[in-house]
């Protein structure tokens, strides 16, 4: 850092944003929705907008609301289906999508068929056990109103009208079963980001950078956040000051996050996981499948890694995609370094990387078997939900990469979590997110608990208060309890999002 830094009459900027992905996005539009004279400026390391895990082909798309993922409604041991994640989880989702309703209706967004559509959420099991649980989940789930039009089938003719190439070729003799949730959603997160992004630089106070790369970070007394960020393009260096910062750069965060130095960023490290699809090169098998078919996950394997048979809409084509297949990198980011993590270990985070280690073997073995697989192998899992693939119609696609969170425990040492994690400094002044999964889809859920922790001043004033609920209209209320407004909401953004009844 430089002498100016203390310069008195330097700019200050409200908000300074690292990372150029959907949550980024959504933060910066949330903030100058509550006040469009924040200031806010972006920074990017790379040239272009959601490039990692935003992009449509390293993002899973599925508008995470727990329609078809089978590990948000794990089995009790007396039997019974806990529902509670995956309620919390479709509710998040249902935020996103008032969110972005109201941008479309207020002539913010473009035309919502470029970023959202319509497509059923499956879930499809085989095997007697299997096909229990399935019917179980499917009861348990009916008695939320965030579930209800969900149908279950155990009729192979039923299903094989729903999802022909999952049954065409299959063995008559093993009992199968699926759910479908005909009001499921294919979301293009990249095409969404980048909608989003356009929005927010074309308001007064907003700086996006891209080929930015953020290098370290000080705070003074006076409480504001020194930033040296290098233009890439020119290698100069320049010092930005900010009064709050958000790292929202993916699997590039942990990094930063360390050299920020606050004291709540202690003991986190980070287990990279990557993935592969298989791409369908065959336009008469993709026009055969509309759906997005989820599986159960193998044991010991990541919640990225749950099998689905997935179509989506990419640049104006309709895909078919097959995986995704678990891979290990020691990169944190797709267009990373392969001593990402090797940089990410600190003392302070070495103990709970051992001990989250020594307690995930199995995941460990499981990664080393992905890794090892051999095209043959690769097929095969594709025919448990596609019994009569080709291999020849069929591509290997390198998909994203994710960085799971492992944290501190008092009793465990280190404990790898799966889901996402905000880490924000005591005065709130800094605020980071880590970790993937449910990940994009919930990116309103979180950029709002952030805003109302990070502001709580202004959050609870009558002004934000109602701002909020322009926003999105369920805003302090739980949609798990109230079917009616359920419905409403719904009904709302699926007029709004040009959705299907």
């Amino acid at each position: 850092m430089t002498p100016t830094d203390q310069d008195p009459t330097k700019p200050v900027t409200d908000v300074v944003i690292i990372g150029a992905g959907i949550m980024s996005a959504t933060l910066g539009v949330l903030l100058k929705a509550l006040d469009p004279n924040v200031t806010i400026a972006g920074y990017e390391r790379l040239d272009a907008v959601a490039a990692e895990s935003s992009d449509a082909w390293n993002n899973a798309g599925t508008g995470h609301s727990a329609f078809c993922e089978l590990n948000y409604t794990p089995e009790r041991p007396d039997g019974s289906i806990d529902i509670s994640k995956a309620d919390k989880i479709a509710e998040q989702f249902e935020l996103s999508k008032q969110f972005w309703a109201t941008l479309v209706q207020d002539g913010l967004l473009p035309d919502p068929t470029s970023f959202i559509r319509t497509i059923p959420h499956m879930s499809f099991v085989w095997g007697a056990a299997n096909v229990e649980y399935l019917r179980k989940r499917h009861t348990a789930l009916l008695g939320s109103p965030l579930f209800q039009g969900m149908e279950f089938s155990d009729d192979p003719a039923q299903i094989a009208a729903w999802i022909p190439l999952v049954m065409d070729g299959r063995d008559p003799t093993v009992p199968v079963a699926a759910t479908r949730m005909p009001i499921g959603t294919d979301v293009n997160f990249g095409s969404l980001t980048r909608c989003l992004s356009n929005y927010l630089k074309s308001l007064p106070g907003v700086d996006l950078n891209l080929g930015h790369e953020v290098e370290d970070f000080r705070r003074k007394d006076d409480g504001i956040w020194r930033i040296k960020v290098r233009n890439l393009a020119t290698d100069e260096s320049r010092i930005v000051r900010a009064r709050f910062v958000f790292i929202g750069a993916g699997g590039g965060t942990l990094p930063l996050l360390e050299k920020t130095d606050i004291p709540e960023a202690n003991g986190f490290g980070g287990f990279p996981v990557s993935g592969q699809w298989l791409k369908c090169q065959n336009p008469a098998v993709i026009a055969r499948h509309e759906a997005k078919v989820y599986g159960k996950p193998a044991v010991g394997s990541p919640p990225m890694s749950m099998p689905h048979l997935d179509t989506r809409q990419i640049n104006g084509r309709k895909e078919l995609l097959f995986g995704p297949y678990a891979g290990f990198s020691t990169k944190f980011l797709k267009k990373g370094s392969y001593t990402d993590l090797f940089r990410s270990i600190e003392l302070g985070n070495i103990r709970p990387l051992l001990y989250a280690g020594a307690r995930n073997l199995g995941l460990t073995r499981y990664l080393i078997g992905q890794v090892l697989q051999s095209p043959e192998e690769r097929t095969a899992a594709l025919r448990e939900y596609y019994p009569k693939a080709n291999p020849d119609d069929w591509q290997l696609e390198v998909a994203g990469q994710r960085v799971q969170v492992i944290k501190k425990d008092k009793k465990k040492g280190g404990v790898l979590e799966f889901g996402t994690e905000m880490v924000t400094s005591a005065d709130g002044s800094m605020s980071a997110l880590l970790g993937a999964s449910p990940g994009a889809s919930t990116a309103v859920a979180i950029m709002l608990d952030l805003v109302q922790k990070c502001f709580p001043d202004r959050a609870s004033t009558p002004e934000w208060q109602a701002r909020f609920r322009q926003l999105v209209p369920s805003f302090g209320k739980h949609l798990a309890n109230d079917p009616a407004l359920t419905a409403e909401v719904r009904e709302r953004s699926r007029q709004a999002l040009k959705l299907e009844a």
